[in-house]
């Protein structure tokens, strides 16, 4: 999750100056959520792909896609910490 601030903080740097910490603020917080918005997105395809298999295999398709879920949540909340 560090990596993803230094990547919004290095694409704020270049609109330093033109833009009020308000502004700035702002910009983040929409980086965030579209990361966010992008990574459910994948969930949910991942998850679809998982519940398309056969009957013999939708015991391990619920485990991946549980773990898929319990991964993506933790992500969200990394995220979240960033504000």
């Amino acid at each position: 999750m560090h990596k993803l601030k230094t990547i919004v903080n290095d694409a704020l740097k270049e609109l330093e100056g033109e833009l009020s910490a308000e502004q700035r603020e702002k910009v983040a917080a929409v980086i965030e959520a579209s990361v966010i918005r992008g990574m459910l997105e994948g969930q949910h395809r991942a998850v679809d792909a998982c519940n398309e298999c056969g009957e013999a295999e939708q015991d391990s398709a619920h485990k991946i896609a549980t773990a898929i879920r319990r991964k993506n949540d933790a992500l969200i909340v990394n995220l979240s910490s960033l504000r």
